[in-house]
């Protein structure tokens, strides 16, 4: 009944425009290889990944940090540098070589000389440097050791942790007063001694034993912290090499000395830069026990330069602050350069 409709062929121009479209049918896909066909599907593609690509350069542009904006944002924090760090710690050095800051006569290194010669001087730095070589090495030990215990398989670790953690949440006043409490002259220390031990009391903190006392005293605010470190250093070591090593019939103390030990040797060196740091903030605690002027062996550099702050001898104090600062870099590059030899093995 119905004829089937033939279809005319396209000649011509007609068949070769790319832009013809047959009555009915669909524009046949484009090959790629052909003519022209390689751009067209290249802007195809473009199109449709241009609106992600937009919005992944502008979550990049917010979060590089090789942006303008970035880099804009460091400015607040490189002035407060510059102004509270950098520039006091320049005039600081300007005045250690002048007379004093008002004539601003420049005498060189005779300040320097001033304050070594000084008697004051000596005794506090011999202080600082016993109170620092006694309680910095023995907390990183004892800091060490309760780290390992905790990393066996003990009961109660939590609680052990907890309770060694615990002085970092007690306030500056009430570690003093606990201390007065304990070591004053009639304290519960000397009233315990004289109930058991029959023992004639002690003034602890005006007697050659103060020093001890107060090394204890670091030893109990700083020993939890030093703990987490190492225990997070210990946690990072392959466990493979361990029980490999164990396989072998190593031994417990080869593991720490030859694995344990070279693993965490750079927390190693950082606590005790830390602790190093934190033996000279220990001035808060010993002037809220002793005051200016304690007992000879609790002199330390902080009283001499509070001293002298207050006695306005900027030219002395900017000196013996320099000097201070001098030989804290010189331990804590020989201790990174320790470090570094130390550990080259274990970063290959």
């Amino acid at each position: 009944m119905f004829k089937k409709k033939e279809k005319l062929p396209v000649t011509g121009a007609k068949a070769e425009d790319k832009g013809a479209v047959k009555v009915g049918l669909k524009p046949a896909p484009l090959q790629p290889g052909a003519k022209g066909a390689d751009k067209a599907l290249s802007e195809q593609e473009g199109k449709k990944k241009s609106k992600p690509r937009e919005k992944f350069r502008e979550k990049r542009s917010v979060a590089d940090p090789n942006t303008p904006f970035a880099r804009a944002l460091l400015i607040p924090s490189i002035l407060g540098v510059i102004t509270f760090f950098v520039a006091p710690f320049l005039i600081v050095i300007y005045y250690s070589f002048l007379d004093n800051p008002i004539a601003k006569e420049f005498v060189g290194f005779s300040n320097y000389g001033a304050v070594l010669g000084n008697s004051a001087f000596q005794t506090a730095a011999k202080n600082t440097l016993i109170l620092s070589a006694v309680s910095v090495p023995a907390a990183v030990v004892f800091s060490l050791l309760l780290a390992l215990l905790l990393d066996a398989k003990i009961p109660m670790k939590s609680m052990f942790r907890t309770f060694f953690l615990s002085p970092m949440m007690v306030p500056v006043a009430s570690i003093v007063l606990i201390w007065q409490v304990i070591f004053h002259y009639n304290g519960s220390l000397n009233y315990m001694l004289a109930q058991l031990f029959d023992l004639a009391p002690i003034d602890w903190m005006k007697s050659d034993k103060s020093l001890m006392v107060v090394s204890v005293l670091f030893l109990w605010k700083n020993l939890g912290y030093n703990m987490i470190l190492f225990m997070t250093a210990l946690s990072n070591i392959p466990k493979d090499l361990i029980e490999v090593a164990r396989l072998e019939g190593a031994g417990g103390i080869w593991v720490l000395t030859h694995l344990k030990l070279r693993y965490i040797s750079p927390t190693v060196v950082f606590v005790t830069i830390l602790s190093l740091i934190n033996s000279f903030k220990l001035f808060r605690e010993v002037y809220l026990l002793t005051g200016d002027y304690p007992y000879q062996s609790l002199y330390l550099l902080q009283h001499f330069m509070n001293n002298t702050f207050r006695s306005l001898d900027y030219q002395k104090l900017s000196s013996a602050a320099l000097i201070m600062a001098l030989v804290m870099i010189f331990i804590i590059g020989l201790l990174v350069l320790t470090e570094n030899v130390f550990g080259e093995d274990i970063e290959e």
